[in-house]
């Protein structure tokens, strides 16, 4: 018998990708201003915008 594979990353790769995004989002936020403002933007707004394709896409 082969041993199963894992779908440990099939499962939890793309939650955890958004997960230290929104994260990075966050502490880019509270270390300062000019282009950490921008980066804090993209950090926080692609995670929302996913979200939100999530729910519209759903039938």
């Amino acid at each position: 018998m082969r041993p199963r594979q894992s779908n440990f990353w099939k499962v939890f790769g793309v939650p955890l990708g958004i997960g230290l995004l929104s994260g990075a989002g966050l502490f880019a936020a509270l270390l300062g201003d000019g282009v950490r403002d921008s980066l804090s933007w993209i950090g926080l707004g692609i995670p929302a915008v996913i979200g939100v394709w999530g729910l519209v896409r759903r039938p």
